[in-house]
């Protein structure tokens, strides 16, 4: 029984010097950046950036193939650290973003096809005639958007549409990516005044639908500065220079034009922007 297990302790000696020894023969040098930069980033994983997580994203930065503004969730405040550790000067970022939903019929306002009654998940409700909306392009409110933030931004009011809570709202873009109506962008926090509505349908099948979409009346248009605001297939949409002042929204005959307080007050280099839902 003692030479046995001698002769297993002797074998273990061996093995793990020998696994030891291919451990150091077949190590991979880490940067010493690679880590300093993983530990600036947020650390969320959320992929906001296009990568699989924020180790991959570190990696990158320090071989210089992405820029130290790449964390959309980190903000100013993280870019600076970042160039900082890799030894480059940073100006500022851009203008910080925020999700917003640019479709206000809610279920008070939308009319229906027909009942879904089926999985609860905005992309399978497509599937089926493009959902239950009589409108082709307004929001179907089952919430795939809310359940793809990883920062729990976005709830569903009680008619049916994504309220974005401006404090938590980083802007990673994942709701962007998983909305199947392609309804929600990501806009500057500067701008107040937009037109909550994606339907190119004509005016009178518009009206049909739903009582806040865009009929493609033109007085916004006439209302607003030249070239802030442009007809593109039956929908008014805004250049975004020059801005749209207030009393546009007061033109729109539909309320379909509104201004809505993404939180311009909000630190700068607050991690990430906010929007409120559209049908507030």
């Amino acid at each position: 029984m003692v030479a046995a297990i001698i002769a297993l302790s002797a074998l273990a000696l061996v093995a793990s010097f020998g696994l030891a020894m291919v451990a150091r023969a077949f190590a991979v040098p880490v940067d010493p950046k690679v880590e300093e930069i993983e530990g600036a980033l947020p650390g969320a994983n959320c992929g906001g950036c296009g990568l699989p997580g924020c180790s991959e994203l570190a990696r990158r930065i320090a071989e210089g193939r992405a820029d130290v503004d790449a964390c959309p969730v980190g903000g100013e405040s993280v870019a600076r650290s970042i160039s900082r550790i890799m030894g480059v000067a940073f100006a500022g970022g851009g203008a910080r973003k925020t999700a917003l939903v640019f479709c206000a019929g809610d279920d008070e306002t939308a009319r229906r096809r027909f009942y879904y009654n089926g999985v609860k998940d905005c992309a399978s409700a497509a599937l089926l005639f493009g959902g239950d909306k009589l409108c082709g392009y307004g929001c179907l409110g089952l919430g795939t958007c809310a359940g793809v933030c990883p920062f729990g931004a976005i709830e569903m009011s009680a008619l049916g549409l994504p309220v974005i809570d401006p404090s938590k709202c980083t802007a990673c873009n994942k709701c962007v990516l998983a909305c199947p109506k392609k309804i929600i962008k990501l806009v500057p926090v500067s701008r107040r005044v937009h037109i909550l509505c994606s339907s190119h349908d004509k005016g009178a099948k518009v009206r049909k639908a739903c009582s806040v979409g865009c009929i493609a009346c033109t007085k916004c248009v006439k209302e607003a500065p030249e070239g802030a605001i442009a007809m593109q297939d039956n929908l008014a949409v805004a250049s975004g220079v020059p801005e749209i002042p207030d009393s546009v929204a007061a033109v729109c005959p539909m309320n379909t034009i509104r201004v809505v307080d993404l939180g311009i007050s909000a630190p700068a280099d607050a991690a990430g922007a906010a929007a409120e839902g559209a049908a507030s």
